[in-house]
This record gives structure tokens, sequence and C-alpha cells, in this order.
């Protein structure tokens, strides 16, 4: 049941495609934008600013977020940067350059044309946001800093302290209300969505229910943009605000859309460890922070020693060891794995023993006190509040953790689903980052989609298909249908009135997840996973009690309808790594790895996309595939020697 699937690339060269494309697409003339409503899920960097920019060219929009206002989205935890080639320090960079390093950074696994767009638009973004006020930080002469990122020989990072995201958001959210004081958009709060709406086998509308008050209400429109996020809290424990979920990606997912590479899981290698059983998040330390810090461990195994008494001949410094052209700034998956490799030989520090150093004794020498703390003062701050340690006068202690997803939604190079006339941005599409995300470069894709991409590409769609001609308001049979389908779902979960919590459920998917779909892969644990994964979700649907009614503020109603689907996903996930045996930037199967434990592809079978579609509840998903070539950048094992 396989499908050969067709990204709808145009065809020429590759540094002029997205312009000619651009002027061979459609175009909305200006008094017909006013005609077309568009309904966006989510409102961080991608969906604020597909918001504003869209409200701001005339369409009608209505904005929908799951927190009380649209600046708490979870865009706004990100700390390090956002990528972008203009070259201000003159170490060699370019746009080709930052194409290059981000193919490579994703192992080849993503579409050569959506990331050289990224690449190419990526100026645009820090011009937009230095326009929009974001404080970004300045060198002496006034002109914006950059700092390095694992994954690049140069500095292309622009940042405002450890805050950036923050800054980012902020200056979309300022843009947005703008257009909201206007009247162009109008924002729904503390809204869920739990169907999506598909008219004539189109995009046309949602359900969404409001998690103050229990209502569910219909929204119709003329196309959906999902901006939802990733998935990481399918693990249970990530560096992912408790509210992100993938809730909303899924219901595309079961109405039609493509789930794209579902395995690709970014562990970040930068993150506060866990440090008891009842934790229920995890607390990233920006990967920036590797610029000056430099990641160590004791070379004798179970040394007790404080940090201060191990002296530097019995220190591994063992990202400069092993990879001395980048060091500690290789990417994320490396550092990861080499870290968790560490801990695995007994040289774990810190009282679990589940931890490695990150040490800034040699920066601060170097550069002084006030210098690093202009640097990363919040970031050290943040580490001394939650750690009660001074980072300054003793070395973090750092341990991998599940932060990105590379998979979602697969979109074609519109940024279109399967669906038509839904869209998908984001952290929420698979597109961009290919089997690894290089650091700085989510913010980059989420602002690059919404500002720079998706106004051309909607558009176009708007017009070939006319959806204006046919208008579907929330009367359409359709419309009843999905409520009374999302109404049901969560009766039967209030009806189940097991013995069971739901984060229990959700604790235990956690556990298998990362035991057997975590760091390294294998064929017999994935197994494992699917059958112990399946065997849960049997028990939630008959044991998990839900507290409460479905009448006003229910948490653990909210938690539930998420965990039923991070069940659903999870076993995907588990399936789409076990269906690739090789080894990919943060997919790393046990089985496929050379001599130097370095991930191993291999290209003849696997460079392509896997896109899952659905085919039924507790049936197999058919598992499509999108041929990926490289004619640019030339396919090589991946080497950060």
């Amino acid at each position: 049941m396989s499908k050969k699937i067709d990204g709808n690339v145009p065809q020429g060269p590759i540094e002029e495609l997205w312009d000619k494309h651009r002027f061979k697409m459609k175009l909305v003339n200006p008094a017909n934008k006013r005609k077309f409503k568009i309904i966006i899920v989510g409102t961080g960097l991608a969906g604020a600013s597909a918001a504003s920019t869209l409200a701001e060219l005339g369409y009608e929009i209505d904005s929908f977020c799951i927190q009380d206002s649209p600046r708490r989205a979870h865009s706004i935890a990100a700390q390090g940067g956002i990528n972008a080639a203009k070259n201000y320090p003159n170490d060699g960079d370019s746009v080709w350059r930052l194409f290059y390093d981000t193919v490579k950074g994703g192992d080849y696994r993503a579409r050569e044309a959506n990331v050289y767009r990224l690449a190419q638009v990526a100026n645009n973004i820090i011009d937009q946001c230095a326009a929009q006020g974001v404080p970004f930080a300045r060198d002496y002469g006034g002109t914006l800093a950059n700092r390095s990122f694992g994954g690049a020989q140069v500095s292309r990072t622009f940042y405002a302290r450890g805050q950036t995201g923050q800054q980012l958001l902020l200056g979309a959210y300022s843009s947005m209300m703008k257009e909201v004081n206007k009247g162009k958009i109008k924002v729904h709060t503390r809204q869920e969505m739990v169907e999506l709406v598909l008219v004539d086998g189109k995009a046309r509308g949602i359900i969404t229910r409001n998690i103050i008050t229990g209502e569910f209400e219909k929204h119709s429109g003329d196309a959906v943009l999902l901006c939802t996020g990733g998935y990481g809290n399918v693990y249970f424990l990530s560096t992912n605000a408790m509210t992100s979920n993938s809730s909303a990606a899924w219901k595309a997912y079961k109405k039609g859309a493509y789930f794209a590479n579902p395995c690709y899981t970014q562990i970040h290698p930068t993150c506060i460890p866990v440090h008891g059983e009842n934790q229920s998040k995890l607390t990233l330390m920006s990967e920036s922070l590797r610029n000056d810090g430099r990641v160590w461990v004791p070379k004798a195994k179970a040394d007790e020693r404080k940090a201060a008494d191990i002296p530097d001949e019995e220190r591994d410094y063992y990202l400069e060891r092993k990879y001395p052209s980048f060091g500690n700034l290789v990417p994320r998956d490396v550092a990861s794995r080499n870290g968790k490799q560490a801990v695995d030989e007994g040289k774990g520090v810190g009282a679990t023993k589940v931890a490695v150093f990150l040490d800034f004794r040699d920066a601060i020498k170097r550069d002084g006190l006030d210098t690093i703390k202009e640097k990363y003062g919040n970031l050290f701050d943040m580490y001394n509040r939650i750690t009660d340690e001074d980072p300054y006068s003793v070395p973090m202690r750092i341990y991998p953790a599940v932060h990105y997803t590379m998979g979602g939604l697969w979109v074609d190079y519109h940024l279109q689903t399967s669906i038509p006339g839904c869209f998908c941005l984001g952290e929420a599409n698979f597109s961009d980052h290919g089997a690894n995300r290089l650091g700085a470069s989510a913010l980059m894709q989420g602002l690059a989609d919404g500002y720079f991409v998706i106004p051309y590409t909607l558009g176009n769609y708007l017009v070939t298909e006319k959806p204006d001609q046919n208008k579907i308001d929330t009367d359409h049979p359709e419309f009843e249908t999905s409520l009374k389908s999302a109404k049901d779902r969560f009766n039967k979960l209030l009806g189940i009135n097991g013995g069971r919590s739901v984060d229990s459920f959700h604790k235990e998917l956690g556990q298998y997840m990362w035991e057997y779909v975590g760091m390294a892969r294998n064929e017999a644990g994935l197994k494992t996973g699917i059958k112990k994964i399946a065997e849960l979700r049997a028990k939630f649907w008959k044991d998990v009690k839900v507290t409460g009614t479905n009448d006003g503020i229910n948490i653990e109603l909210e938690k539930a309808n998420r965990v039923a689907d991070f069940l659903e996903l999870g076993e995907l996930m588990a399936r789409d790594a076990l269906e690739r045996p090789e080894s990919c930037g943060g997919h790393f199967r046990e089985e496929s790895q050379t001599d130097e434990n370095e991930a191993l592809r291999q290209d003849d079978n696997f460079c392509h996309v896997a896109a899952w579609e659905y085919t039924g509840d507790n049936k197999e998903p058919n598992r499509n595939v999108e041929e990926l070539d490289f004619p640019n950048v030339p396919l090589t094992q991946r080497s950060y020697k």
C-alpha cells in the first residue's frame, strides 16, 4: 500500500528556485484578501508571525492559543539564539555555507530546496526583528553581535543574552497585537483544538474546547494553519512546557495528513540532570554555553573528588579530544551520545553519577568574570536558583534530555500537508532539519515560515482552489459530525472511572520511550517497546481515572486527552524507528555505526522521508515514501573531527 509522494519542489537552480517560484505563484489582490478567513492554531513564533503578516496583508484571522495570552507560547523558552548568514564577523559565512551546514547537520535527511529557502530568507528575519525593536546583543561599535553554535565553524547566531526566544516572541506578539487592535485578528485564548473539520476533502475549520468552561466551539475558515510545536512531551520528562502537546497535529493525522519521520527526536546535550522520581519537567541550559564552557569528566571511574581537586591531567575533555576541529561545538546529537557514553563508562559526576561537567573556569580566567556575566548572566542565575550551586565557582552539571522533534506533519514545498487547505508551520512540520536540528535553527524556521513563506504559498492555494466561492459556515453537517466525535471522546475518558491516574500512565509511557526509543535504539528493544506501549494503551482505556466533570476547569481531563494521543504517537515513533535500521542524526540504531561509534547511514535504502498514513484505529499505518536527492550537498559520511 506504500505510495511514492511528491514534495512539489519546483525545478531549476537551487539559488534561484524560491525567487522564481514566488513570481510564478498566483497572488490574491488586496480587495480579495478581505474575503478570506484563515484559522491559525498556535501563537508561538510560527503562529504569531503568520498571523501578523497575513492580517497586515488584509486577511481575516482567527488565532487560537491554549494559554491565557499569545505571549506565553513555548517559543518564549528558547534561549541561545537565531541563525542567519549576515557574515558580520567576516569569518567566511554565506547563505550557501548556512545551507550546507544545515543539510550536513541534519545528516542528509532534509529536503534540499526547503533548507536553501530557509538559509536564503534568514537574513530578512534579522532585519525584520531588529526593526521591531528586538534587543539583539551588539558589539562595541553598535553592530549586531554574533556567537558560535554547534555544527558550524563560523559565528552566525544572533542573540539577546539567554532570552532570545522571549524577545523574538515579544516582537512577533507586538506585531500581532497591532493587528488585533485594528480588528484584523481575533484571538481566542484558552482554547484547545480537538478536531480538524474537512469538507469535500479540504480543511475548512476546527472544533475547539474551552479549557476554562469546558464548552466546545465550532470555527470555520478558508484554510487552517497548524503552528503547534513539537511532541517531545511524549517522553514525559523533557524540556518542553507542560502544555506542549501533539494533539492538534495528531487530529490532523487521523483525518488524513501524513506524519513524517516521527522517530527523529533531538536529545539536547546541555540540560540540568534529573534529580528525583517525582520530577515532571527538565530544564534546558542553552547550547550557547558550549562556546565558552568546556565539557569534561574525570579520567578515573567513580572519582569522588570535587571538580576543583581534579587536576587538568586527570580530566578528560572528551569532545575536544575526539573532535579537534569542532571541539565542544559539535552538533547536539554527537555531544549527547558522547555524554551518555561517558556516564555509561562509569565516569559520571554529581550525587547521581548521571551527569558531566560544563566548566567555565578557563573562560573566566581568559575573558574575566564580568564578560562571562554579560554573555550568560541570566542562564547562570537560573542554574543557581535550580541547583543552589554557583556556576562561576564550580562547574555546571549537565546531561542530555529530550528537547526538540524533527519529525512532524509532512508538508510539501508550499508548507501544505497532504490535506488540501491544511498547512503546517514551524516545529510542527518535518521539513527543514532532517534527522538532527542544529542549534539556533528552530527560531529561524518558525519565523521564516510565518513571515516569509506562508504569505506566498497560502495565497497561491486560495487563488487556485477558490474556497471563497464555496463559503462554508459552522452549520455544515461536517461540523456537527466532528463536534459529536470530540464530545464522545471526552465523555468516554470521563466514563472509564478506573483506578490509575493519568500521570501514572504518562510516566510509564515516558519510561518505555526513554528505554526503548531513546538515545540509542535496537531492533529487539523497539519490538519490545511497541508491544509494551500497545499493552499500556489498552490498559489506559480500561483503567484510567479522570476525576471531575466536563464542565469548567478540569486539568485531568485535558491531560487524559493528550496522553491518549501520546500513547498512539509513541507507538508510531517506535514503529518508524524499527523500519529505519540505519543510523542518522538523532536516530541512532546500535546495529548501524562506524568503527568510531558514529552514525552510519544507509543511503542506498533510506535516503527518503517516511510519511505515515493513518488507516484506522488499531490498524498498521501505511509507510509512504518521498525520495530525497542531494545534487548540491553531496552525500558523505558526516564527520566533525
